[in-house]
């Protein structure tokens, strides 16, 4: 059976997250629907990864199965009008190898986190970053970033609920950058655990804070103690900026 890649972009308000549940209102719900309005059927689509309530993607993964040939730039504009209203956007869609696996062949998978550093509430940003009016500061936070990288327990940073077998994971990449008023963290990992990078941005913010020094997190991350944690970042700054496989 043909099985076809597409890249996605969405903003999350307003959704329940990625994965498909009972109440209907996540992304995977509303495209899944869209193959109905352009009578492809009860199309099941698998994605690279489940991004919570509110989460944002700038290149979400998935893959579905189609008894035949489609044209995919077609299927491409034709999914897309009725996704729109949504702020739900194909951006590529293209046939693949029928071994192809959105979730377990993905490599690397990338999420920005975004703060927006000042005293004036964001306008055009609204629900897009988090908006932080004490003065941050960058370089500590730089700093602090980099105390995430390699290999680690992080059962300090994930949530609760989260069904991961184990809570070690590897990070290849954890940078701060500042832009005008933007602070922008990058962090880069094969996979992540429930809420981690939310967690991490919580922890580099009271970093920056000065309410935490770099040995104090040090401290949190080797304690694998959820309650060291301090509050996760809301989730308006986080997306799932790129997957690569």
């Amino acid at each position: 059976m043909p099985r076809y890649k597409a890249v996605v972009e969405y903003n999350g308000l307003g959704f329940e997250g990625w994965q498909s549940q009972p109440g209907g209102n996540t992304i995977q719900q509303f495209i899944e629907k869209s193959f109905l309005e352009i009578q492809l059927g009860h199309t099941k689509i698998f994605g690279a990864g489940r991004t919570d309530t509110g989460v944002h993607a700038l290149g979400q993964v998935f893959h579905f199965d189609y008894n035949k040939k489609i044209d995919c730039q077609k299927i491409l504009l034709g999914l897309n009008h009725f996704l729109k209203k949504k702020n739900i956007s194909i951006l590529s869609l293209n046939s693949i190898d029928d071994h192809f696996d959105s979730r377990r062949d993905a490599k690397l998978r990338t999420y920005i986190y975004k703060i927006l550093n000042r005293i004036a509430a964001p306008a055009i940003l609204e629900n897009q970053v988090w908006h932080v009016t004490k003065d941050l500061n960058v370089e500590l936070m730089q700093k602090a970033s980099e105390i995430f990288l390699g290999t680690h327990d992080f059962t300090t940073f994930r949530a609760s609920s989260c069904e991961a077998t184990s809570p070690i994971r590897e990070i290849i990449f954890s940078e701060i950058k500042k832009k005008n008023e933007e602070i922008i963290y990058t962090i880069k990992s094969k996979s992540f655990l429930q809420h981690q990078v939310r967690s991490i941005v919580g922890a580099l913010k009271v970093v920056g804070e000065n309410k935490w020094t770099l040995k104090y997190l040090n401290e949190a991350l080797n304690s694998k103690d959820r309650n060291k944690c301090a509050p996760p970042a809301p989730a308006c700054g986080l997306y799932l900026e790129s997957v690569e496989y």
